[in-house]
């Protein structure tokens, strides 16, 4: 068998909605594992699409690094079909109410804990500011963190939606991100990648401009 890359992105295009306006996105769907089993990260739009990236792999959890519909909205589905969990940190319950108002994620996101699969140690940081709920997912051997819409090339998360804070997502990046190595690689929920160098390069910018 040839060998599977630890990380995979796929794109789902989509809605995002909130407060009821919605808007055309486009996502980040990140597998995470080796070629016996795996992770996904974001489970956006197209649970079949994400299934057959995913192969023969066995999916050992789906992560949701926040609430939102687009980073949510296809897991329950995966799930099903898939029969893994889905974990999201519980300061995030409200937004997973919007979507799936009957049914509750399986188990919490922690700050502190440590999620493996396939052999990868992914450490769990919470970083509020985008939601209450926001986790980054860092995988120090993999030199890459996940950042979902906490961090992004051009700065941080969008902190103008209900349930967001800029001063809180500002401090959860110094707090948890910035003091990351500086080569290691920004894998954000939707866009490009970047590093932790060029990211956290213009902090202080962001938070002056206090936006």
């Amino acid at each position: 068998m040839n060998a599977v890359s630890p990380v995979q992105r796929l794109r789902t295009s989509g809605v995002f909605s909130l407060e009821g306006s919605g808007f055309a996105v486009e996502n980040n769907v990140w597998i995470v594992g080796n070629e016996d089993s795996a992770i996904v990260v974001d489970a956006a739009h197209d649970h079949e699409a994400i299934a057959r990236g995913l192969g023969d792999r066995e999916l050992m959890a789906i992560v949701a690094t926040h609430g939102h519909n687009d980073h949510v909205n296809a897991a329950v589905a995966l799930a099903d079909l898939t029969d893994c969990p889905i974990l999201l940190h519980p300061d995030d319950a409200e937004l997973w109410h919007r979507v799936y108002p009957n049914q509750e994620p399986d188990a919490p996101l922690l700050h502190g804990e440590t999620l493996t699969v396939g052999g990868i140690e992914l450490d769990i940081l919470h970083t509020p500011g985008h939601t209450p709920g926001g986790v980054c997912l860092y995988a120090p051997e993999l030199g890459v963190v996940f950042t979902g819409d906490t961090l992004f090339p051009g700065g941080p998360g969008a902190t103008g939606q209900p349930f967001s804070d800029f001063p809180t997502i500002i401090a959860s990046i110094r707090d948890h991100l910035a003091g990351l190595p500086e080569d290691t690689v920004v894998h954000p929920g939707h866009g490009e990648s970047t590093t932790i160098a060029e990211a956290a390069e213009c902090l202080d910018t962001w938070a002056a401009r206090g936006f």
